[in-house]
C-alpha cells in the first residue's frame, strides 16, 4: 500500500502535534511509515516527519554518511531547499551521524531572535529507542506535574539542549525519532532533569 499524502499525512501530523502539546507522550506512526515504498537512508518515521513538514518554503540541513543522495531525494519529495546548519528551518541528524555532529548542530542551530522566536531551528534526531522509562523527568508547559522519558542514545544531547535553550524565548525543538517508528517530541519550554531515585 502506498502513503497517502493527504490522508495519512493528516494523521501522522494529529499525533505530531499530540505530542509536542503533551511532552513526554510518544506516539507511533508506523502505521504512515510502513506505507512508504521507497530506499530510503533514513527511518520511515523521520521520512513521513519530512513529507508533513517541509515544503518550498523551508530550508533544512542532514547529517548522515549518506547526506548527499538523502537531501536531494528531500529536495525532490518536498522542494524544499538544502542549506547550511545556521540558516536551517529543521535539521535531519540521522541515526549515521557522527556524535560530533549532533554537538556542532547544537553549537549551530538557529534559536530565534527576539522578534520572532519562532522562526527558531527543529532538530529532529533518529535514536535507538525513545520510551517512558523513568531516567529523565520532564516539566512544564503541557504536563499536568512531571511526566519520564529515556532516549537510547550515546550522545549529550540533554546538557547541549539546555545549553542552547538557556535564553527563553529562544532555544530550539526535538523531535526523536526512532527504529520503530515511535516519535518523542520536546519544545523548548520543556524542562528536563535526570531523574534521581530515592
Amino acid at each position: 500500500m502506498k502513503l497517502d499524502l493527504v490522508h495519512d499525512i493528516q494523521a501522522a501530523y494529529r499525533l505530531t502535534l499530540d505530542s509536542m502539546s503533551r511532552p513526554g507522550l510518544i506516539s507511533n506512526i508506523s502505521n504512515q511509515a510502513d506505507k512508504l515504498n521507497m530506499e530510503i537512508s533514513c527511518f520511515g518515521s523521520t521520512l513521513v516527519l519530512v513529507l508533513m513538514l517541509f515544503d518550498t518554503e523551508v530550508k533544512f540541513k542532514v547529517c548522515s554518511e549518506c547526506e548527499a543522495e538523502t537531501a536531494k531525494l528531500i529536495n525532490q519529495l518536498t522542494y524544499a531547499k538544502e542549506t547550511e546548519i545556521e540558516s536551517a528551518d529543521y535539521i535531519l541528524v540521522l541515526k549515521d551521524a557522527k556524535p560530533e555532529d549532533l554537538e556542532e548542530v547544537f553549537r549551530k542551530a538557529y534559536p530565534g531572535d527576539l522578534l520572532d522566536p519562532h522562526k527558531a531551528a527543529t532538530i529532529i534526531i533518529e535514536t535507538d529507542y525513545v520510551s517512558n522509562d523513568q531516567n529523565l523527568t520532564l516539566t512544564g508547559p503541557g504536563i499536568e506535574k512531571e511526566s519520564y522519558i529515556d532516549v537510547k542514545t550515546n550522545d549529550h544531547w540533554v546538557k547541549l539542549r539546555a545549553e542552547k535553550n538557556t535564553e527563553y524565548p529562544l532555544g530550539i525543538d526535538l523531535i526523536f525519532t526512532d527504529w520503530y517508528d515511535n516519535i518523542l517530541c520536546l519544545p523548548r519550554t520543556t524542562q528536563i532533569a535526570k531523574r534521581v531515585i530515592k
